[in-house]
């Protein structure tokens, strides 16, 4: 059986957590703010995101042209790159949430 949230585990483990909740404003660490560190954290997992769902691809088409007869290993790439997607869409949904608390804010 496939352990998917040891796969979840693994995306997040390289990010670091002091991106998780609100940014600190101003850069007092290197002149770079940490909105901007969070930015090309995203960015970052997006790309490895991007990664994931072409790989899957490649093994799904590598099964259907009978390169690969493991249809495990198919099964799991898929999984992961659904479960990494999803967990990707999770974050932009945060996102756009708290923008808009923002936006709502009074001055």
């Amino acid at each position: 059986m496939v352990n998917l949230n040891a796969n979840v585990g693994s995306v997040l483990s390289n990010t670091n957590p002091g991106y998780i909740g609100m940014p600190k404003a101003g850069g007092a660490d290197g002149g770079e703010s940490s909105f901007a560190k969070t930015v090309k954290a995203v960015e970052n997992y997006i790309s490895k995101v991007d990664d994931l769902q072409q790989s899957s691809d490649v093994s799904i088409r590598d099964l259907l042209s009978g390169k690969n007869e493991d249809i495990t290993s198919v099964v799991s790439a898929v999984a992961e790159a659904d479960m990494s997607f999803k967990l990707l869409v999770g974050v932009r949904n945060k996102m756009i949430e708290a923008y808009k608390q923002t936006m709502n804010m009074p001055l």
